[in-house]
């Protein structure tokens, strides 16, 4: 079956991942669901490129949305690296930390390439994968005890909360986001402390592979077209949604996140099940 997008359904997924890449309901899922429902087959190799593609759309709305306390930490990167005197600031360490926290899951990224693109791209995989991310987001928001502040953070949490995001590359409904911030939430970060460690942590992963998969998605098949709409789209609908929920999370639990995936969850499978979709 051929793996090729049109430009509707490029921009319906555009929606679909710009809504929620940092919402902790998992975009891959979501995406999966997506082209299930539309007839495009989601272990293609020109549809796994293009879904790592368009989020970079999603990846950009970030850098923009964050791109002061980017230039912040990057900034006090670079003068520790020349000026001793600056490398006991937390910008410096953090800088660090973000590059550490990242190799854990480019090494697993690599090296289950092709479960990751296979076996693992399963729609069952999907929906089992939501439920149980949602039982641990459950978990870990009551646990948490929401007494620490994105300035309390060290190394073993920035190592911790990246190397979390393992998760949801192998289980595609997990959420890189659900699983960053039950992470941090477990480790006592407070709500708004824990997402925006887990935008910061997520952005070089989430890069990286798009860059890593352009290639991929033009020799694939993937025409440049419907890459630059659905990439256009992504940034513009992820942009207001980062907005929204740091908002959202600022005044509220993680409930609704968990009911929500739980009912996706359930749906999916009811949908596998009867015949709807095919895994």
């Amino acid at each position: 079956m051929s793996g090729a997008i049109s430009i509707g359904q490029a921009t319906v997924l555009g929606v679909v991942e710009g809504v929620t890449e940092f919402l902790p309901v998992s975009s891959t899922g979501h995406l999966k669901i997506t082209e299930g429902l539309m007839g495009i087959p989601v272990d293609h190799r020109s549809v796994v490129a293009f879904t790592a593609v368009i989020q970079g759309g999603a990846i950009a709305a970030a850098l923009v949305y964050f791109s002061q306390d980017i230039m912040r930490i990057a900034g006090a990167w670079a003068r520790g690296l020349v000026r001793p005197e600056e490398r006991y600031r937390h910008d410096y360490r953090f800088g660090w930390w973000a590059i550490f926290a990242t190799l854990p899951v480019v090494a697993v990224g690599l090296a289950a390439k092709p479960l990751i693109e296979g076996p693992l791209a399963s729609l069952w995989v999907v929906a089992g994968s939501l439920i149980a991310g949602s039982g641990v987001m459950w978990a870990a928001d009551r646990r948490g005890r929401h007494k620490r502040g994105e300035d309390d953070t060290g190394f073993r949490d920035a190592l911790l909360v990246g190397s979390s995001q393992i998760l949801a590359l192998l289980f595609p409904g997990f959420s890189r986001s659900g699983a960053t911030m039950s992470t941090a939430l477990l480790l006592d970060l407070d709500r708004v402390a824990a997402t925006r460690l887990s935008f910061f942590l997520g952005i070089p992963a989430l890069t990286g592979a798009g860059l890593y998969e352009l290639k991929d998605a033009v020799g694939a098949g993937a025409a440049v077209a419907p890459l630059a709409v659905g990439t256009a789209v992504s940034f513009a609908v992820a942009y207001a949604s980062i907005a929204w929920l740091l908002k959202y999370v600022a005044q509220h639990s993680f409930n609704a996140f968990v009911i929500y995936r739980i009912v996706v969850g359930v749906l999916l499978f009811g949908l596998l099940g009867g015949g709807v979709l095919h895994a």
